[in-house]
């Protein structure tokens, strides 16, 4: 590529690139990706496209598209994720937070809690997020990956959290001794047949294990309910990210657990996307 070539024909041309690749969202990911390359945020770029660029620029802007054009996300190529106002470091050993989680967040902050934990924790978004948005909170963050936490560890000091979180290699509640007053959980609840219609970005690029349970999507639904209400406070609420036909059947395992005012809360686009339910003999403290 020429040095003489504005960043306009470099963003037109990779742009094309990537619609001719079948990648979504083609312009967008070659402006973000344009930004990164030559080191200016996404917001001050108009001026910057319209100069002429580099060729060591072009170059990096070049290794960048090659990347997308295999499909790797572009948060893992940028390696951070926006979340509920946040960037978090990403990487392929995480699960790439999504917009939909944060109405998990949402569900959450509507009542009081001083300790919590995060089971499959993944990048630490969802824990993170909550103890940044409630300062008297404390929280554990369960993952069975080793390298998932090295993550959520990394994004928990980006947002000044670590001394009121711990993070633990265990398998669900089995790592930790209650109780909580809150449970907050997105566990793996692809099933194994809906796997194939994933994207490419999904398939290749995320862990299996924090996607699937390779069977019918609710074996973690099962084991996590099993093992909550030994540790949940009177009050306390256990709180679950679900895939949008699974509402009906995570809400019976609640209540079949004793656990009530079982809430079903859809996301924007109108599907079922949490279930929250709280232990019985409580007094609900709404947050002001």
């Amino acid at each position: 590529m020429s040095d003489q070539q504005t960043g306009v024909l470099l963003v037109l041309d990779a742009t094309r690139r990537l619609k001719s690749a079948g990648v979504p969202d083609a312009a967008r990911d070659a402006r973000r990706l344009f930004s990164h390359a030559m080191g200016v945020a996404t917001s001050r770029l108009t001026l910057t496209l319209l100069e002429p660029v580099a060729a060591p620029d072009a170059a990096r802007f070049e290794t960048l598209i090659a990347r997308r054009l295999n499909r790797e996300p572009v948060s893992h190529i940028i390696g951070t994720r926006a979340f509920y106002g946040r960037d978090f470091a990403v990487s392929s050993d995480v699960l790439d937070p999504r917009p939909e989680t944060e109405m998990l967040i949402e569900v959450a902050l509507r009542s009081h809690f001083t300790r919590m934990v995060d089971l499959g924790t993944g990048s630490g978004c969802i824990l993170v997020t909550l103890l940044a948005e409630v300062p008297k909170c404390r929280g554990i963050g369960i993952d069975l990956s080793p390298a998932a936490l090295s993550v959520a560890q990394r994004n928990a000091a980006t947002h000044c959290v670590t001394t009121r979180a711990q993070f633990h290699v265990g398998d669900w509640l089995s790592a930790v001794a209650g109780p909580f007053d809150l449970i907050v959980a997105n566990p793996p609840y692809i099933a194994a047949d809906e796997m194939a219609g994933l994207s490419p970005e999904v398939v290749q690029w995320e862990p299996a294990m924090a996607l699937t349970d390779y069977a019918d999507g609710l074996t973690h639904y099962r084991r996590i309910v099993s093992q909550t209400v030994p540790l949940l406070l009177p009050g306390g609420r256990l709180i679950f990210e679900i895939g949008p036909t699974q509402g009906a059947a995570v809400a019976k395992m609640m209540r079949d657990a004793g656990l009530r005012h079982v809430t079903i809360v859809s996301d924007l686009d109108g599907r079922d996307r949490v279930v929250s339910a709280q232990m019985v003999g409580f007094s609900p403290e709404k947050r002001g």
